[in-house]
């Protein structure tokens, strides 16, 4: 039996077998998803929404896809939302919703294309862990917030096996620099039996 793009996309890879594996799957990413109850989008921005007073404040969403996180976030009330991906493709599809802002493509080693504390919310929901980004984005994504600013993310369970991912959060968290506003395990993708946990967090 071949394999589908939810058996493929856990495996380890870099990042131009990365962003060629999201191309493929940009037509069919969400038809796939949605097949298997794909929840974490939805869990992300209703916790994001509790914490967030301004909805016209820009969101950066980052590693957006195809825009089911942009879309999720919109239905919450959030209205100004920019995207960046590094798959074409997943960006066509984005686009074709209608609900953002700006989009647009990056690449994985360049510089972030947009100046620290632009953005007082970001969102990686989905975006860190095996066969996607590693844990030092996170870093980065925390380094370019704002003070006061919130970040929701989220870590799926093969994301959580690796000790570095959680760990890595907890070098904010255990000095002080972040605190942690909200964390909950639940459904991620309940058609293949995964969960993830969703994250938001507040830069000190």
């Amino acid at each position: 039996m071949s394999k589908t793009y939810l058996d493929k996309v856990y495996e380890a890879r870099d990042a131009a077998s990365t962003r060629e594996l999201y191309d493929k799957w940009a037509g069919s990413y969400e038809a796939e998803t949605a097949a298997n109850g794909y929840a974490t989008p939805g869990r992300c921005a209703r916790a994001l929404r509790r914490f967030t007073d301004d909805l016209s404040a820009p969101v950066l969403d980052f590693g957006c896809g195809t825009g089911l996180s942009g879309l999720a976030l919109k239905l919450e009330g959030f209205e100004v939302i920019d995207g960046y991906d590094l798959s074409a493709d997943m960006l066509r599809e984005a686009r074709a919703k209608n609900i953002y802002r700006t989009l647009e493509q990056i690449e994985a080693d360049d510089p972030l294309p947009f100046t620290p504390g632009d953005y007082p919310t970001i969102a990686a929901i989905g975006v860190i862990g095996a066969g996607a980004a590693p844990i030092s984005l996170l870093h980065t994504l925390i380094r370019s917030l704002r003070q006061g600013g919130k970040m929701v993310f989220s870590f799926n369970d093969h994301a959580l096996e690796d000790p570095a991912n959680e760990a890595g959060l907890c070098e904010w968290l255990d000095c002080g620099a972040a605190r942690l506003l909200f964390r909950e395990h639940g459904p991620h993708l309940p058609g293949i039996n995964l969960k993830s946990i969703a994250y938001v967090i507040e830069k000190a």
